[in-house]
């Protein structure tokens, strides 16, 4: 034990101020004890900064949803005409106008939290953390000054960063990621995106959304771990709105032109030949890594794993220190979810000083992938039904659907599609959820709490649907994969 025992500064410390540390920390103040927290934003290669708030508020979630909204509001705008407003086309989009508004409700965000964190008195340390020992922090300060600080318990929710592909020539001083899209004061052009994850085809979908020549550039399939089936509708939907996509390729060199355009090198492993075009902006979407580089882990005696360098934890979110904990996207096996972050960081505080023991459930936790036509699932996809339980054992319902929306200006419906996956044997228990279509978010979060609960098929086919809504098309389900019938649904009547 440590003979400083009773002396240290705080009773919590939070290393990493973004939205689970932030929660964590909110939590143990309003139980009665003293905490600080710790954060500091190293500038992107391009410069970008930001503030309080983490990934989510600054450069994930928060924008990402207001420009998919921009966009979204274009395809109404292309709408309107046949519902009687008359509307002159094309309208132009003004991305200067779009992003200062965004960046602007980024910042009083920032300043919501600060605000919070001094209404709880929670102390804010805007300084670079690393451990000295296994109890105790050094803080430094963008001047260089340094700071000692000591605690019972310490989390760290320091989350993680874009990836570069320092290999490739050119890409870290010509490219960007999304710590920086959002922060851009011109519109970025005509883009390449890099990736096929759910950041790289999300902005790759504003930007087409928006007017923008956009292309997505993948080496292999699209939103690998989510539903493969769901992943080819997804990026369907995409290239017949517009987006291009230059499958099985890899890029090899970013150089840029005298005329101050970017030209990009690609090998094409289809065809084995190379590939060479000019974009205006290369955006890197091929992964996250953690960000704990600064933290001196190893003085505090902190484990992670060799392959990905992420802390690992228990059940409990304990590392290998007991008295140090890890949440969020810094951690191992853990969904990279904003909202399980926040649960993971309440729920830690309340057993730390609540004298609570609930642990978080990371089972059937649902999630949104916000491209143009939204993807949003809960539970297992038909891969992992399959390899869990046997293809034998699983029944899949599904249904191709038309949102009514979607008729009067005679919009293509090709991909709005749902289906459930469920066990085979009655009652036939609902394994996962997948909703491709309008609004997808808010459809899936309506029905993660019933599949949460253990619903089974029956007692979704015995919920009456809201009419006319798309999400009524979730209990209309009465068509298996097995019995080889059409599942085209023709319209919403």
């Amino acid at each position: 034990m440590d003979d400083r025992a009773g002396q240290w500064d705080y009773d919590l410390l939070v290393i990493g101020g973004g939205s689970g540390g932030l929660a964590c920390a909110k939590e143990a103040a309003q139980l009665g004890r003293k905490v600080a927290v710790v954060d500091y934003v190293e500038p992107s290669p391009r410069g970008t900064r930001w503030g309080l708030g983490g990934t989510c508020v600054n450069v994930g979630c928060i924008p990402k949803k207001l420009m998919h909204q921009a966009a979204l509001l274009g395809g109404l705008i292309r709408d309107a005409p046949h519902y009687g407003w008359e509307v002159a086309q094309p309208v132009p989009h003004d991305w200067r106008k779009m992003a200062e508004a965004v960046q602007n409700h980024v910042k009083s965000l920032n300043w919501g939290h600060r605000v919070q964190l001094h209404d709880r008195k929670v102390k804010y340390f805007n300084v670079k953390a690393g451990f000295v020992d296994e109890h105790t922090v050094r803080g430094v300060a963008k001047g260089g000054k340094e700071i000692l600080l000591s605690a019972d318990h310490i989390v760290i929710a320091t989350g993680g960063r874009p990836r570069y592909p320092a290999h490739i020539e050119g890409a870290l001083e010509y490219g960007i990621t999304s710590d920086d899209i959002f922060w851009l004061k011109e519109s970025p052009g005509k883009t390449l995106v890099v990736g096929a994850s759910y950041v790289a085809l999300e902005c790759a979908g504003f930007l087409t959304g928006i007017g923008l020549d956009t292309t997505v550039m993948m080496r292999s399939i699209p939103l690998r771990g989510f539903d493969q089936q769901m992943s080819s509708l997804v990026t369907e939907h995409m290239a017949s709105h517009g987006t291009r996509f230059l499958r099985g390729c890899t890029p090899s060199q970013v150089r840029r032109l005298p005329d101050g355009q970017l030209q990009v090198t690609w090998e094409d492993h289809t065809t084995g030949k190379e590939g060479t075009g000019t974009f205006n902006t290369v955006l890197w979407a091929v992964g996250r890594v953690p960000d704990t580089r600064s933290l001196n882990l190893e003085k505090a005696g902190v484990d992670t794993s060799p392959s990905t360098q992420k802390i690992l934890v228990d059940s409990r979110e304990a590392t290998s220190v007991p008295h140090i904990y890890a949440i969020g996207d810094v951690v191992e096996g853990r969904p990279e979810l904003t909202p399980t972050a926040v649960m993971a960081g309440r729920l830690l505080a309340q057993r730390l000083f609540g004298g609570s023991s609930d642990l978080m459930d990371y089972d059937k936790v649902p999630t949104t992938v916000f491209t143009p036509l939204e993807y949003g699932c809960v539970g297992l996809s038909e891969e992992e039904a399959v390899a869990r339980h046997g293809q034998e054992r699983v029944e899949v319902y599904h249904a191709h659907y038309k949102p009514l929306e979607f008729t009067v200006p005679g919009r293509d419906a090709s991909q709005c599609y749902v289906k459930m996956v469920c066990l085979r044997e009655p009652p036939q228990l609902v394994l996962g959820l997948h909703f491709l279509g309008p609004n997808a978010g808010e459809v899936t979060q309506g029905f993660a709490l019933g599949i949460k609960c253990g619903a089974s098929y029956v007692q979704v086919m015995q919920t009456v649907g809201i009419h006319p809504t798309c999400s009524e098309e979730v209990v209309k389900l009465r068509i298996s994969k097995r019995s080889g019938l059409d599942p085209t649904v023709t319209g919403c009547g």
